[in-house]
């Protein structure tokens, strides 16, 4: 069996911030931007995998989530609890700059961890957790 990622998902509230951090901090490329049924999905990837689509999708995609579940979504977005990804660097220090002149909040400056990675850690206007791994 070989298999690979196509997708990831990533819920938002703000498609429009998201398009400023994900297409123009990152540098991540515009897949597509979709609306349907008064919602929209937008999808990004990194220049270097292309095949892999990030789907930055709002809260409430899910047709089936009931009243109380988009509250319970709502809820652990705003405490930026919902959403993690962990994007590969060749400099760590310069990918933390780089974010933090962009004015995104800062979870956790550069350091070298116990595991063999150099990381650190943002969060993106929706409150997802991002980190940034180099390894050593």
């Amino acid at each position: 069996m070989n298999l690979s990622l196509s997708h990831c998902f990533l819920a938002v509230d703000d498609h429009d911030k998201a398009l400023a951090f994900y297409r123009d901090v990152l540098g991540l490329k515009v897949r597509n931007d979709v609306q349907f049924e008064g919602m929209r999905w937008v999808t990004v990837s990194p220049p270097s995998q292309p095949d892999l689509e990030i789907v930055l999708e709002p809260p409430s995609a899910n047709p089936n989530a009931s009243a109380a579940d988009r509250e319970a979504i709502s809820e652990l977005m705003a405490k930026g609890m919902l959403g993690r990804a962990v994007f590969q660097t060749g400099d760590c220090d310069a990918t933390f700059e780089r974010i933090l002149t962009s004015g995104a909040e800062v979870v956790q400056e550069p350091m070298d961890q116990p595991y063999g990675v150099r990381d650190c850690a943002f969060r993106d206007p929706a409150g997802n957790l991002l980190r940034f791994t180099q390894r050593r």
